[in-house]
């Protein structure tokens, strides 16, 4: 223990070493050119304050829409009698990997937000050294870890925060059936459908809470898995324990799989539209309509029976032409023993069903 305190110790003087005399020289070159103003900045690196950036070590829970408050703070040590400008900057490292990307950055009271973030996103600075990042309407792609970056002259600290959405996990296969998807397909079939491709992590949550389904999809990060939470042969063998299998990364373009979805809270209602007659597909899109409303999406049927407690023994159209319908108490004539969404599958057309509708508030 010693000896690695010494290194720290070693470490921490050469630092300051190299901050020294990059300052000097700094020094000495506002002195000759009329700035010397800018002197001022260095005694506060020569006389050990240092500063420390701070937010929540837990991760931080919320749902699709709302708001949410990423905490950080920053303080000197010792504690400095004036006042210091820093610059602020938040970024975010997405959960399934990939580049840093910016979110906001600060000076004092002026600020700039970045990308899918822009408009969406502030600082809160209720108290001395508190610069916590204010996300409105979250997005489904919003979870990952965010870093909070404080910047002053020589000094540069950090700390990262991991924001994660609630939501519910659902497998997707299109109507022409199991591994039609690539990638990108699958990407695509899953915000059809008012849902983003699942991380790893939320595919492990949902096989915590029990999801057991034995087609390979896609996740966010370009691998291929499934979860299985009763081993069996064709579903990797009764060798393996209960967990998610995996298939690795795959090949974006070529590789054909189906997909893992993720959708979160809704802004609004799903409900059957009580209606006099039965419907093909083509009229249930238009009593929807005439009902003030569009026919629901698969998502947003999960998200229902997910967070709302939608709860219906009818099976209804959905958006992509399936039928589907969803229980919260299993009861005789309304599927298997577990709560869950049950599907048909994709129904002809013109056969005659109720609809499920979706009402924006």
């Amino acid at each position: 223990m010693a000896e690695s305190n010494q290194r720290d110790v070693k470490k921490s003087k050469s630092k300051y070493a190299k901050y020294a005399s990059l300052l000097l020289f700094c020094e000495q070159y506002c002195c000759l050119t009329g700035f010397a103003d800018l002197c001022a900045l260095s005694p506060v690196y020569f006389n050990g304050v240092r500063l420390h950036v701070e937010t929540q070590e837990k991760p931080i829970f919320a749902v699709r829409s709302s708001n949410v408050t990423l905490p950080c703070h920053y303080h000197y040590k010792p504690q400095l009698n004036t006042p210091r400008r820093t610059r602020v900057k938040w970024s975010r490292l997405p959960v399934n990997g990939g580049q840093e990307t910016d979110v906001l950055v600060a000076i004092g009271l002026r600020h700039r937000s970045y990308g899918e973030f822009k408009g969406r996103v502030h600082l809160r600075q209720d108290t001395p050294g508190e610069v916590s990042l204010v996300i409105s309407d979250l997005h489904l792609n919003d979870s990952g870890r965010y870093r909070c970056e404080v910047i002053d002259g020589l000094e540069d600290e950090s700390a990262v925060v991991e924001l994660e959405l609630r939501g519910v996990v659902f497998p997707y296969q299109p109507a022409g059936g199991r591994y039609q998807l690539n990638f990108g397909a699958a990407q695509h079939a899953c915000e059809e459908q008012d849902a983003a491709l699942a991380n790893f992590e939320q595919l492990f949550s949902a096989w915590e809470e029990g999801l057991d389904w034995c087609n390979a999809g896609w996740l966010a990060d370009g691998t291929v898995q499934y979860p299985i939470t009763q081993s069996r042969e064709p579903c990797g063998g009764l060798g393996l324990a209960p967990g998610l299998r995996s298939y690795g990364l795959r090949h974006r373009h070529l590789h054909l799989y189906d997909a893992f979805c993720f959708s979160s809270s809704l802004r609004g209602k799903v409900y059957f539209l009580q209606h006099p007659h039965k419907l093909n597909f083509t009229e249930a899109v238009k009593a929807c309509k005439e009902d003030r409303a569009e026919i629901a999406r698969v998502g947003q049927l999960y998200a229902a029976w997910k967070f709302l407690g939608l709860d219906r023994c009818d099976a209804g159209w959905l958006a992509d032409g399936s039928l589907r319908y969803p229980i919260i108490k299993p009861r005789p004539n309304c599927g298997p023993d577990e709560p869950g969404v049950r599907s048909f599958g994709f129904p002809a057309e013109h056969h005659r069903h109720g609809v499920y509708c979706y009402r924006a508030r």
